[in-house]
């Protein structure tokens, strides 16, 4: 993808961004919470940031230039 990311870190980032919890997006992917949580490692390293908070700047796509 253009961030660098995995398509399931990606989808995971952007459950994350929308204010779901560990719990809820390991829920919903019916997956255990640590993956979640190491995908979202992976995701805050590639994308160079150190919190959820920082997630749906980082996910935003790039202004374009006219």
């Amino acid at each position: 993808t253009r961030t660098g990311l995995t398509r399931r870190e990606l989808e995971i980032a952007r459950m994350a961004a929308s204010g779901m919890t560990d719990r809820d997006i390991a829920g919903s992917l019916v997956v255990s919470v640590r993956t979640v949580e190491t995908h979202l490692r992976s995701a805050y390293r590639k994308l160079n940031i150190g919190s959820r908070r920082a997630l749906a700047e980082a996910l935003q796509p790039p202004l374009s230039r006219s």
